[in-house]
């Protein structure tokens, strides 16, 4: 990942087939743009490379499987179809998606693996409105449940000051969650500039990566990583001083973790089938137990005034 600006040219492609694109996106661009002077966006970017697969019938030309704010770089999916994009859709909305980030936050977390669970709304502050808050946060509105898996991996210096570099997983997905649960534990993203009140300005981008993205499509489960910037021969303002755990275990245990609650959550789906399909049974034969005797009820009835004439 370049420090340069993005242009046109500077798509790089992680992944390809018939039915989706995963790119790797600038951390300086946006998404797409309705605004006629905003020339720089993946949704350009695309055009510019794939004209062919542009679709005529969409407002954007592709289909965004999901979003990354303007500052956050990494692994971006595209469908090239619309039966591509519901099956990407409703992997989304199960939840079944495995997402992980890479962020260089500020200080040293002490606590190297932890579940940041605050619940977040958004900001009706004055002059605020375009960011988001914590439940309790003074003009708060409508915060709702959220959650996000946070694992130290290094710590050390950037650009001379104590920094952290760790592994996010948001197992929710509302909007700047991953800014705002680090910065509500002290610890934000560093060049973050709306969450550190602007602050932070000094870097020449805000330090977060979408690393990984696994949609569990059927039947070839998509799976793409999507490097990692933050290291010294990238970036050499950002200096190591001691690791924590390696990367790549850490998403090895995470997606083992996530097969292994995804194959609970089969079973326990199984169970529920098979108990319904129980209750449905016993339900049945009830029915049928009950017309038995209402017809053996009406069958005496019948014979008792047949011997009664």
């Amino acid at each position: 990942m370049s420090s340069e600006p993005a242009s046109l040219e500077s798509l790089c492609v992680l992944y390809q087939s018939d039915d989706y694109i995963v790119v790797d996106k600038h951390w300086d661009i946006r998404i797409d743009s309705k605004m006629w002077y905003e020339k720089q966006t993946v949704q350009a970017q695309l055009r510019h490379h794939f004209p062919q697969l542009a679709d005529p019938s969409t407002y954007y030309g592709f289909r965004f499987c999901h979003q990354l704010d303007f500052s956050t770089s990494g692994a971006l999916c595209v469908a090239l179809n619309k039966a591509a994009a519901g099956r990407a859709y409703r992997c989304f909305k199960d939840r079944t998606v495995t997402k992980a980030y890479l962020a260089l936050v500020r200080e040293w977390v002490e606590e190297e693996t932890q579940t940041l669970d605050f619940s977040i709304g958004k900001n009706s502050t004055e002059g605020k409105t375009h960011m988001m808050c914590v439940e309790g946060t003074e003009g708060c509105e409508n915060p709702k449940p959220c959650q996000t898996e946070l694992t130290v991996l290094e710590y050390g210096l950037y650009d001379g000051d104590p920094v952290t570099k760790v592994l996010l997983q948001p197992l929710t997905g509302r909007t700047h969650q991953l800014r705002v649960h680090c910065s509500a534990i002290g610890h934000p993203i560093v060049g973050d500039f709306t969450y550190s009140s602007g602050v932070d300005d000094t870097p020449y981008r805000m330090m977060l990566h979408a690393h990984l993205l696994h949609i569990p499509l059927q039947p070839q489960p998509l799976l793409v990583p999507a490097g990692d910037p933050f290291v010294p021969t990238a970036d050499p303002k950002w200096l190591p001083q001691r690791s924590a755990r390696p990367l790549a275990a850490t998403v090895e245990a995470l997606l083992e973790s996530r097969v292994e609650e995804d194959r609970k959550r089969k079973e326990e789906e199984r169970d529920r089938v098979r108990r319904e399909e129980e209750r449905k049974k016993q339900r049945k034969e009830q029915r049928i137990e009950r017309e038995s005797e209402e017809q053996r009820r009406q069958c005496q009835e019948w014979l008792s005034e047949w011997a009664g004439d």
